[in-house]
């Protein structure tokens, strides 16, 4: 049974950093794509990261490319989504998911495992 865990999550000022961790147990994920969705209310579930886990490219939303990086530790079987410059419509749940298929995707919809999502604000 795969597991995903998010951490890292909470309130931060416009312009600061904050650094999310995704931490996934239950199968080994060495073919395996790893993303980073948020959904803020009254909004649908945005795509805003993806890698192949055992490749070093990845992709981004436009609205946070140069702003965020998602890595990944394989020892520690661990995503990273770190949160540079953040802004007020940052806010949202942030979500990791895996997509059992080496192709990275933005569609929610195309990953099979969810995390419990972490909370993220940023005050103006």
């Amino acid at each position: 049974q795969v597991q995903l865990v998010e951490s890292g999550g909470g309130l931060v000022q416009a312009g600061g950093s904050l650094r999310l961790s995704c931490a996934a147990s239950g199968r080994t994920f060495s073919n395996y794509a790893m993303g980073w969705f948020r959904q803020a209310p009254g909004k649908e579930r945005e795509f805003v990261a993806a890698m192949r886990w055992n490749r070093a490219s990845a992709y981004y939303a436009d609205s946070v490319n140069g702003r965020f990086t998602i890595s990944r530790d394989n020892a520690k079987n661990t995503v990273y989504l770190q949160m540079n410059s953040l802004k007020p419509e940052d806010t949202a749940v942030y979500y990791c998911a895996v997509r059992s298929a080496p192709r990275s995707s933005g569609r929610p919809d195309e990953y099979d495992y969810w995390g419990q999502g972490t909370q993220v604000t940023v005050s103006s």
